[in-house]
């Protein structure tokens, strides 16, 4: 029982996906911390796989990011990978790149096919989310559009017009994730993912982080949330869990929510 549409992977269809899908970040800085990560979480069982690149220090040279994107489908054994550069803005790491860089690497690998899924934020040039939406659709990849906040929660007028923006941009996926500075910051996330998921029809992922957020992770699926990240080797945000602690409570709410026979 829940609320919302699911995220179609690869392979499946609206009748046979997830809900929630397990997704479980990739946050080497090399090449082969990258590879011993990807081998170590897919004995896990994540559903998908987030490449953060931004962590990467390769990430300059788009043959490179290539490359590794190339290394980490030969390990993943058939899991999706989802490509994301998170800018400093919404709580990333510092890369070599202006934005017409990351745009030039992001048209690279989508061209590349070595990927399922790419974000983009919302909050960028509307120019350029256009060009990632276009190239993006061209070959078949879903586009996330997202928007953090790594200092407070917004009302719940403003992450439900979050989500509307994501959809009106063009989005497949729209991914909101804020901080909660009380548990009833996280009560606003899960309403407004609920009212989102009714009137919407794409996939919305919500999520408080930190520690009242660690509720989202477990339960924000009820409410609408296609997807929660889970710590399969690393964290990549403040308030994943790890993701037998998340597969043991799915299974629990899943039980515990099925209809009566």
């Amino acid at each position: 029982m829940h609320a919302g549409k699911p995220i179609v992977l690869p392979g499946q269809n609206t009748a046979t996906a997830k809900m929630p899908i397990i997704c479980t970040p990739l946050v080497g800085r090399t090449r082969d911390a990258i590879v011993a990560e990807v081998q170590r979480v897919v004995p896990k069982k994540p559903d998908l796989l987030e490449w953060r690149v931004d962590f990467f220090e390769g990430i300059g040279n788009s043959a490179e990011v290539i490359a590794m994107a190339v290394d980490i489908r030969k390990v993943a054994g058939g899991i999706p990978v989802l490509f994301t550069r998170r800018s400093i803005r919404e709580g990333g790491e510092k890369i070599a790149l202006d934005e017409p860089g990351v745009l030039e690497m992001y048209a690279a690998v989508i061209e590349s096919g070595t990927i399922e899924l790419i974000d983009y934020e919302m909050v960028n040039d509307p120019a350029h989310v256009a060009q990632v939406r276009a190239q993006s659709k061209a070959s078949g990849i879903q586009l996330i559009l997202s928007f953090h906040n790594f200092q407070a929660t917004p009302t719940h007028a403003e992450l439900c017009a979050k989500f509307a923006t994501a959809k009106s941009l063009g989005a497949d996926i729209a991914k909101v994730a804020v901080m909660p500075q009380r548990l009833e910051d996280v009560l606003t996330v899960l309403s407004a993912t609920l009212e989102s998921s009714q009137k919407l029809d794409i996939p919305l992922v919500s999520m408080s982080m930190g520690a009242y957020g660690s509720l989202t992770r477990l339960f924000g699926w009820t409410c609408g949330s296609a997807m929660s990240f889970a710590i399969g080797d690393a964290a990549s945000a403040p308030g994943q869990v790890p993701i037998e602690d998340l597969h043991m409570v799915l299974e629990i709410l899943n039980r515990s929510l099925a209809p009566e026979k």
